[in-house]
């Protein structure tokens, strides 16, 4: 009991340190510069009033049920500044933040919005620290609290318990097994541990889960992604050769998952997930934003590579395959000039005027140097029905590439995106790919 006490006195004592450290609002106009560490509240955490070590779990930076995250803020005069969020390798750049005073509380508040993902942070500000809530506006009453505190740059924790072991390397690994076996999931967990830090991702059949950062204390580790789209929140522990975890996705959605070393252990190819119905033909009829009617097949399509991608702008996947296809076509204009990519967009949003008004938002600030267009509402039945050729469609993004002839080459599901081993080569296979169709 004595150790306890003493152990969280010089926590509590190390905490009020670093906050003492904390600039106050008299040394900057807005919001303090520098780190911050964001948290979003997937559950509010409860103190258990009988638990003598409850100082211990409260100072010790990290709750269950909480996600944290890392910003950086950057002024670029007196008043005007931006926020990177971190995750792992990842920088994700924000200007688009209104800043303002609720008279009525005399409190500073601020707006962060993620225009791509039609989500925002809403909070108030007293010096180094930020209280508010994070909003998806395309849900219905989607709201988790939100809170940061300037001057911290750990993650989850700033401790530095000896790691069970390095579970660096990549790991088969099972998502749902608290559920329905036809409901479970197959990935591939790729791991880089440097000490106590961690960073890595998921390769699902469909997708990814971008880049995750977290930490591994004793036995246990932690990995977290918030990036405007989604909240990712996994925790799991190390027994022997096995891994055992819970992944979070948002305030609505838990499973349970675990891992382990196989070799051999792989995932179905992502080129032959989706086949084309025999005898039957990619078409379609849509409008651009701009008002532009684009059809297949058409003259406007002869004797050009066509590239046409299923994506949603709510969809992080769906974003690193559109930034891949941009960066393509910068780095290969000469095959760029023989291709024709469409995006068709399956949106959330019920207004077809505010769709067509956020498409062109998205694509001005992706810098999409191609067609874009929406294509119906943002789920798999409405996608497989907008391209009934196709046997199935299993997830966004699934890109057809259709040759010179119309015939199709290539149906791709998922998108292993930069976070991922995969990603450099699928670049080279997808720019073999075109060169051979030139």
């Amino acid at each position: 009991m004595y150790k306890i006490l003493i152990n969280s006195f010089l926590l509590l004592f190390s905490i009020l340190l670093v906050s003492a450290c904390v600039t106050t609002d008299t040394a900057f106009t807005r919001v303090a510069p520098g780190t911050w560490r964001g948290v979003l509240e997937l559950e509010k955490y409860r103190i258990p009033v009988n638990d003598k070590d409850t100082v211990i779990i409260l100072y010790d930076q990290f709750k269950p049920g909480e996600l944290p995250f890392n910003f950086e803020v950057t002024y670029l005069d007196n008043e005007r500044f931006y926020i990177e969020i971190i995750n792992g390798q990842e920088r994700i750049r924000l200007d688009s933040i209104q800043y303002g005073r609720d008279r009525t509380q005399a409190r500073d508040t601020m707006n962060v919005w993620f225009p791509e993902y039609q989500s925002y942070i809403h909070a108030e500000i007293r010096g180094g620290v930020m209280q508010g809530e994070w909003v998806v506006t395309t849900k219905e009453d989607y709201r988790i609290p939100f809170y940061a505190h300037a001057g911290r740059g750990y993650r989850f924790t700033s401790l530095q318990e000896k790691p069970l072991k390095d579970i660096t390397g990549n790991w088969a690994a099972i998502f749902g097994v608290d559920g329905n076996p036809e409901d479970q999931e197959k990935a591939i967990g790729e791991f880089k541990q440097n000490g106590n830090h961690l960073e890595g991702t998921f390769r699902t059949e469909t997708g990814d889960y971008r880049f995750l950062e977290g930490t591994v204390q004793g036995r246990k580790f932690y990995l977290s992604c918030f990036d405007g789209a989604h909240a990712y929140l996994f925790n799991g522990s190390i027994r022997n050769d096995t891994l055992l975890g819970e992944f979070r996705s948002g305030h609505r959605y838990q499973s349970l998952w675990t891992a382990w070393k196989d070799p051999n252990f792989q995932l179905s190819n992502a080129d032959s997930l989706v086949q084309m119905k025999k005898g039957a033909n990619i078409q379609f009829s849509v409008s651009t934003p701009e008002g532009k009617k684009l059809e297949y097949p058409s003259a406007a399509f002869d004797n050009k590579i066509k590239v046409f991608t299923v994506m949603g702008t709510w969809c992080p996947n769906c974003h690193d395959e559109q930034v891949f296809l941009r960066e393509f076509v910068k780095e290969h204009p000469d095959l760029a000039a023989d291709m024709s990519i469409v995006a068709f967009a399956f949106e959330r949003n019920k207004d077809s005027t505010q769709i067509n008004q956020h498409l062109l938002n998205y694509k001005k600030k992706l810098g999409i140097p191609f067609e874009i267009a929406y294509a119906g509402k943002s789920d798999k039945a409405s996608a497989a029905s907008f391209f009934p050729a196709l046997e199935q469609l299993l997830a966004f993004p699934t890109l057809m590439v259709i040759d010179k002839k119309g015939q199709v080459k290539l149906v791709h599901t998922g998108f292993d995106g930069p976070a991922t081993s995969r990603y450099a080569d699928f670049k080279q296979e997808f720019t073999r790919l075109i060169q051979a169709l030139r």
